[in-house]
């Protein structure tokens, strides 16, 4: 039986397991996903050792830049990135060979492109600098959008969120939150942006789907802004797993 699984710390109940082995099932496949919530990156080899049956890993926080050193190659994408979110994981004789992609930034811009009107959107505000927010910029540079972190703390090529102003949402009228503000169970947080100015040309996409609409989201809304959570984005970004874990890469 062929095995793939999920690192990360902390890892709950995770979509990827429940997704995977749902695949399986349905489409009659000898394999098992499961998770491997290790403390340290430094136990990844450990995994691999005890599971020679392994084919594939996705990598989640706080490992998606932190597991680079351990991989044999990377795609251009994930090199470009900096970040890694799939390892195809294949043998040859005694040795594992493993090797990093990025399906974050194909679920992504797979997403957000039906969302874009290139006549009014050409710049965007990045919540968030972690692993995810990287895949993010690279996505909307490849749609022709200029993004722009935005971090609590003052870091080179960042704004922090007091910059914001009313004139700066209308300029940078793609928002994507990258942070975990208003994910289950603190629902009632958000981002703070000056929401108000807001309207119909704003884009405000949120890669949280738990829940459904998050505040963010809401408040977007209620000025007529476009929103969108990130479920699609996760089934889009798994379905490249796949393909990656089988060879089928670009």
């Amino acid at each position: 039986m062929d095995r793939y699984g999920l690192i990360g710390y902390p890892l709950g109940h995770s979509f990827s397991i429940s997704y995977f082995n749902q695949k399986f099932a349905d489409e009659k496949i000898n394999a098992k996903y499961e998770n491997f919530e290790i403390p340290s990156i430094d136990m990844l080899p450990e995994i691999l050792d005890r599971n020679p049956d392994l084919r594939g890993l996705n990598v989640t926080i706080p490992y998606k830049e932190k597991v680079i050193p351990f991989l044999d190659s990377l795609s251009p994408e994930a090199r470009a990135i900096g970040a890694v979110n799939v390892i195809r994981v294949t043998h040859e004789g005694s040795n594992t060979i493993l090797k990093g992609y990025n399906s974050d930034v194909i679920g992504f811009t797979q997403s957000i492109e039906p969302m874009i009107d290139k006549k009014w959107h050409k710049k965007a505000l990045i919540l968030g600098t972690g692993g995810a927010s990287k895949a993010i910029s690279y996505g909307l540079k490849s749609l022709g959008i200029e993004p722009v972190y935005v971090s609590r703390y003052a870091r080179p090529g960042t704004i922090q969120y007091n910059m914001i102003t009313p004139e700066v949402v209308k300029e940078y009228n793609v928002i994507v939150n990258c942070t975990p503000l208003g994910m289950y169970p603190k629902t009632e947080e958000c981002p703070d942006l000056p929401y108000e100015a807001m309207d119909s040309h704003t884009i405000l996409y949120d890669l949280i789907y738990n829940p459904d609409q998050t505040l963010f989201m809401r408040r977007g809304a209620e000025y007529g802004a476009d929103v969108k959570n990130g479920l699609e984005m996760l089934l889009l970004q798994a379905f490249a797993s796949w393909e990656f874990w089988h060879g089928k890469e670009k």
